[in-house]
């Protein structure tokens, strides 16, 4: 069953993300956490497949699936949360983002704590909310630190009115609780 779930994930990531790139440029597409996390998901969830059927799975594999489920987390509570009843949900779960934003975070969760939890030390925790800090650097940079002409829209909307240290500080905060409580529950 891990292994149909794990393919379910990645499929439905890859489908989704060439329903987006019809659409819009890649550039465009690419910039957004919840398609590269999205993307890093479907790659570590095929790694641990293609392990399984070849019969090692190497526990580098049950990281990159711990961090990429705490990563697609981030982007699941981020839509409940914050962009849901700023842009409504009806928007935000429908057509490819209906499995970018729910289908594949939730699959992920229930593959990681019915198949995927191994014993990791507390610096996992630190590594779960990698990807978090990582693209929350790149946000940063793009959306407020780098001049008009290059810079990104800030379309997750975290820089109103300027309030990007709290936006920073929660969206780090979140990521942090998310990935102590997978550890934890692991």
């Amino acid at each position: 069953m891990s292994i149909l779930i794990d393919i379910v994930i990645a499929l439905a990531v890859f489908g989704a993300v060439i329903a987006h790139l019809r659409t819009e440029p890649a550039p465009v597409v690419m910039r957004y956490f919840t398609v590269l996390s999205n993307l890093f998901c479907a790659l570590a969830s095929l790694a641990l497949a293609i392990g399984r059927l070849c019969g090692g799975t190497p526990q580098i594999l049950y990281l990159l699936k711990y961090m990429s489920t705490c990563a697609v987390t981030v982007t699941l509570m981020t839509v409940l949360v914050f962009l849901g009843p700023q842009h409504g949900y009806k928007f935000l779960l429908s057509g490819p983002d209906f499995w970018l934003h729910l289908a594949v975070p939730l699959l992920a969760i229930v593959s990681y704590f019915a198949w995927d939890r191994v014993p990791m030390n507390g610096y996992a925790v630190l590594l779960g909310v990698l990807p978090v800090l990582v693209y929350g650097t790149l946000y940063l940079y793009k959306v407020v630190l780098i001049s008009l002409e290059k810079s990104w829209p800030d379309f997750y909307g975290f820089n109103q009115n300027g309030k990007w240290p709290v936006s920073f500080a929660a969206m780090l905060a979140g990521g942090l609780v998310i990935s102590w409580l997978f550890w934890f529950l692991s």
